[in-house]
């Protein structure tokens, strides 16, 4: 399931005849291409070591992982290495953590990404068990893998300021803030997160 060029013009649409800076916003920048990632156990590993670093320097790890470790980073091959050939890859002691936190509860079955909850914030409780993905994280992965459509990720700082630039607010609103201000869109809000991204012009997985 993914959120379609179609569905998320639909979404924005109804936004926008409930909000007119959204409606200017269109105007100004357009329609967002929909930001699909492959659901599963890769994808994941790709958030962990993509974490606070940019999207070049998490690109250069990520093609040491796969050469260390073969196409996609395996679970079981990423457990079967000792800290210094990870090191070597690029993953600090912390993300190494995370990591093998990730690939022992896929391998184990306590985490079934391939049929979380239908509920978000049962889905969301779900990937938070995994060291290293906060409520941010997983809230990116069920808006990008999952494509769930009233996915809103209030504490990303970009959302919170384009939020605030295209309502028009004097200040960037708070997390708590912008959570109140997309009440009124549900179940439209994961449609609003990524046309504030495009606003802000940001990729973000």
């Amino acid at each position: 399931m993914v959120m379609s060029a179609d569905a998320m013009k639909a979404s924005l649409d109804a936004i926008a005849a409930i909000e007119p800076g959204f409606m200017a916003a269109l105007g100004r920048v357009g329609y967002p291409a929909p930001r699909v990632r492959e659901p599963g156990y890769e994808t994941l590993l790709r958030t962990i070591v993509g974490q606070q670093v940019s999207v070049a320097a998490a690109a250069a790890v990520w093609r040491k992982l796969e050469t260390e470790l073969g196409a996609g980073c395996a679970p079981d091959v990423l457990l079967a290495r000792d800290f210094d050939a990870l090191r070597a890859c690029g993953l600090s002691r912390q993300k190494q953590g995370y990591a093998r936190s990730l690939a022992e509860l896929i391998l184990s079955g306590e985490v079934d990404l391939h049929s979380l909850p239908a509920d978000d914030e049962d889905a969301i409780a779900q990937l938070i068990r995994i060291k290293g993905i906060g409520r941010w994280s997983a809230e990116i992965y069920l808006l990008f893998a999952e494509g769930r459509p009233d996915i809103w990720p209030a504490g990303d700082l970009a959302v919170q300021i384009e939020i605030g630039r295209i309502l028009g607010l004097p200040e960037r609103p708070s997390e708590k803030t912008t959570r109140a201000l997309a009440e009124a869109w549900r179940p439209h809000r994961g449609a609003a997160a990524i046309m504030a991204w495009h606003h802000y012009n940001t990729e973000v997985l």
